[in-house]
């Protein structure tokens, strides 16, 4: 199963330093596969996701990711780019840009729709209570949407616990991403 953490100001903060220093150590604890660099407020974005990329660049299994912005991506030299469910129309130009793509989504037909663009992965949420979220899919819409798709769905929403976790690989898919189960 894999696993993708992602970043939020409330834990990482905004401060160069102490963010490098979280974020290494929450890479070295957790060791996930993927990570994201994500915070829609900072108004020193491109310097923090420099650092982002920089700091996942000496855990050679990680793979980084920045969030919204392509060009952004491509001149760090991150691993890919994490679109939201507004930017479907980004995947191609993402894609022949020589980035992983993953995407946000948050019904059945926006998966088939990324799957379509040629999309790498999709989050997939909220699957369990997240605050400030909709209602939950539940597990067992997970395993019926990964069972009509070849795409790579990584659950979102809600997931902090281990049985969360095993539940989401009992589903079948590809792995898990979060905020909080990385703190």
């Amino acid at each position: 199963m894999q696993s993708y953490l992602i970043t939020s100001r409330e834990f990482y903060t905004d401060t160069p330093a102490v963010f490098r220093s979280i974020l290494h150590q929450q890479l070295q604890t957790h060791m996930p596969t993927y990570a994201l660099y994500r915070d829609k407020a900072n108004p020193n974005y491109d310097i923090q996701a420099e650092y982002h990329v920089q700091v996942c660049s000496q855990f050679e299994s990680i793979k980084s990711f920045i969030h919204q912005k392509v060009e952004l991506a491509i001149s760090l030299g991150a691993n890919g780019v994490h679109l939201t469910s507004k930017q479907f129309d980004e995947i191609v130009y993402a894609k022949k840009a020589g980035l992983e793509v993953i995407i946000s989504t948050h019904t059945q037909n926006e998966v088939l729709k990324a799957q379509k663009l040629g999309a790498d992965a999709v989050t997939y949420s909220p699957i369990f209570t997240s605050p400030g979220k909709s209602k939950p899919k539940g597990i067992d819409d997970l395993a019926d949407i990964v069972k009509k798709t070849n795409i790579k769905i990584f659950a979102l929403g809600g997931i902090i616990e281990s049985q969360q976790i095993q539940m989401v690989k009992e589903s079948g898919a590809y792995g898990f991403a979060s905020i909080r189960f990385f703190y």
